[in-house]
């Protein structure tokens, strides 16, 4: 990972610079915590989440003690150069009280529950076919889960068009769920998807 430690102002913050750390799938604020120079060497260094533990005065690695590890996958620095996004995929809960987030005990709210949800197909495409649906469909094949995903589709849009609200929410969940089975089975994730929407917006206002 390319970062450029000598633009990082650890001088305003008296040698510590804050680290907002999010998770990398689905965007959830995890917890506050703050580095200096050293360990954020070690979290390069190491691929795994390290602080300065302000209340021990010291070097502090997530995970060392609980096995709750934080899993690098970037920092960003903000346009001043003296605070952190640090993005991690975690192993366990981040907060100390065993909550997945230091901040309440909702679990990745909004369009975090796509990465849950994407995070959960991973895992359970590892168990045996008898053991789980998940792992059976992404067994059978990228055409099953493609026939689910159009016998889901046709589900959703009859309810859309006939059904209330609830059903409509339903069957559009059966989809959603089907769609990631389908991409996951494909070697792909629903930021692909993400990133055609994107290149379409970026169009859209081009064309004015």
């Amino acid at each position: 990972m390319t970062l450029d430690i000598s633009k990082i102002d650890f001088a305003k913050g008296a040698g510590l610079i804050p680290a907002v750390v999010q998770d990398a799938d689905t965007l959830q604020v995890l917890t506050l915590a703050y580095m200096d120079e050293a360990a954020l060497r070690e979290t390069l260094d190491s691929g795994q989440a390290t602080f300065f533990s302000r209340s021990r005065g010291g070097r502090w690695r997530k995970g060392e003690t609980s096995g709750d590890f934080l899993n690098l996958v970037s920092v960003t620095p903000d346009c001043d150069g003296d605070a952190l996004v640090v993005k991690v995929r975690p192993v366990g809960n981040a907060c100390h009280l065993n909550r997945v987030s230091c901040f309440g005990e909702e679990d990745a709210p909004g369009l975090g529950r796509i990465g849950r949800l994407e995070r959960t197909i991973h895992e359970r495409a590892k168990a045996a076919p008898s053991e789980s649906w998940t792992a059976r469909l992404i067994a059978l094949g990228p055409k099953r889960a493609a026939q689910k995903v159009g016998e889901e589709g046709v589900e959703t849009a009859l309810a859309g068009a006939a059904g209330d609200e609830a059903e409509l929410a339903s069957e559009a969940a059966d989809l959603i769920y089907h769609l990631l089975v389908l991409l996951h089975a494909r070697n792909m994730v629903f930021q692909d998807v993400l990133v055609v929407l994107a290149k379409r917006a970026e169009a859209a206002k081009d064309d004015g």
